[in-house]
């Protein structure tokens, strides 16, 4: 228990305007129970604060109740249907109906606003859901560093790994062949890109072409991101209404075994032990796309409802352009009929090939993704530009870094990690600046 001495109250009050400055709201937390434990009187920064806590103590027992109606309403729905199966006027058995509470919910909480037919802003975030999600990680790789540390050469190993994956931020292509890779990765851009991938299941979901029996595979699928998107979308709807019984098979094609193998031990470690745990079963491949003539029997013909492209489209011309042609074939050879596929790409990668500069004319746009989506073979169903901002033209660091501050969900529980081992200056927050693209054969 903290002690009501003046010189330590001083003190304590001083690092909690600190860490509010610095925006690290976990010390600051800490420090206002130390606070209210020694009895000292809290100065007008603290009283806010505190009522700002308890605010959202109160909106988050609001949301439980609310969520606690909702799931009761579902419950009495699916009682009406069991008694009078005709009530089910449009449904199909075998894909989830798009809810509008949980589309509200999803559009509310994740502050979505359509600004036209193809872009589409994202400022918010399910707290609930994507804390938990993040202080588990961040856990999962404080354990992971805690064994790692000890070798002489950490440092080095952790450098030569951010370097290479850093590539990423100008539009080139890593290796991810170093010992860290998988751990740099989860720490930098798994967050940012399970988010996305969050979001691309929820805009499939709300155009009523979620399957409840789901084959997906996943090409080039590091940790398995996409699988871990589709798992936090249906922990989110599961505590608005009861989701039928899903079954997901998911088939993990990626060359960098290190990068699959720390995917799934992470989700047997957080996702598997859930009460709403996704039933899921895993298939890895760690064959390279590039050696598909070789390795084409392994992958189940006419099997997927969902080939899934999330940001491998490569920059180098003579990769993407072998690229295309494998996932031309695969399309071809394991796609069902009536079958999708979800690519992710990035604005850089999407319009460099191009040699055009992306800006907010929306033909130009059109004409670059529709180029994109016949060069795969494909025709295009729809697509979306999913944006942290209100516009299409690219910003500075600077720019962005303030907007980001002042309007984007911060990640509390990995930005010391990402301080403390990428030297950042500035906490990470959730962001967008991908294109996601659905398209059939």
């Amino acid at each position: 228990m903290a002690t009501n001495n003046p010189i330590e109250n001083w003190w304590r009050s001083y690092q909690f305007r600190a860490a509010l400055k610095k925006g690290n709201t976990i010390l600051a937390d800490q420090l206002l129970r130390q606070i209210q434990s020694a009895g000292a009187r809290l100065s007008w920064p603290e009283k806010l604060y505190k009522e700002k806590l308890q605010f959202e103590q109160t909106t988050r027992d609001y949301r439980q109740q609310i969520s606690a109606q909702y799931r009761q309403l579902s419950q009495f729905r699916q009682q009406l249907e069991e008694l009078d199966p005709n009530q089910q006027v449009g449904k199909s058995a075998n894909v989830l109906a798009p809810e509008p509470e949980f589309i509200e919910f999803i559009s509310q909480n994740f502050k979505l606003v359509e600004h036209d037919e193809n872009m589409l802003q994202c400022t918010g975030i399910d707290r609930c859901v994507f804390d938990d999600f993040e202080e588990n990680l961040a856990d999962f790789i404080k354990e992971e560093f805690s064994s790692l540390s000890r070798k002489n050469n950490f440092k080095s190993l952790l450098d030569d790994a951010i370097e290479d994956i850093t590539m990423l931020k100008s539009g080139q292509d890593p290796q991810y062949r170093f010992e860290l890779s998988p751990h740099v990765y989860l720490m930098r851009y798994f967050l940012d890109n399970v988010y996305c991938a969050y979001l691309a299941w929820f805009l499939i979901y709300k155009s009523g072409l979620l399957p409840t029996n789901i084959n997906i595979l996943d090409i080039a699928a590091g940790p398995g991101t996409v699988a871990y998107g589709l798992a936090l979308l249906l922990q989110s709807s599961s505590s608005l209404f009861a989701i039928p019984p899903m079954h997901v098979s998911y088939y993990s094609l990626e060359q960098q075994k290190a990068l699959q193998y720390r995917g799934l031990q992470f989700w047997r470690k957080y996702i598997e032990p859930q009460e709403t745990a996704t039933n899921a079963y895993f298939r890895f491949d760690t064959s390279s796309i590039f050696d598909y003539d070789n390795q084409s029997r392994r992958i189940p013909p006419d099997f997927f409802d969902f080939v899934v492209i999330s940001h491998c489209f490569f920059s180098d011309p003579e990769r993407r352009t072998k690229s295309q042609a494998v996932y031309n074939e695969i399309f071809t050879n394991c796609l069902r009929e009536n079958g999708h596929v979800l690519m992710i790409i990035q604005e850089k990668k999407l319009f460099r090939p191009s040699g055009i500069r992306q800006s907010e004319s929306r033909s130009q746009e059109e004409s670059v993704v529709k180029r994109f989506v016949e060069d795969m073979g494909l025709n295009l169903v729809w697509y979306k530009y999913l944006t942290s901002r209100d516009k299409r033209e690219p910003v500075t660091p600077a720019e962005f870094g303030k907007f980001a501050r002042e309007n984007l969900a911060g990640q509390r529980y990995m930005s010391p990690l990402l301080r403390q081992y990428f030297k950042l200056k500035y906490d990470a927050n959730y962001a967008l600046d991908d294109y996601v693209i659905l398209a059939k054969r």
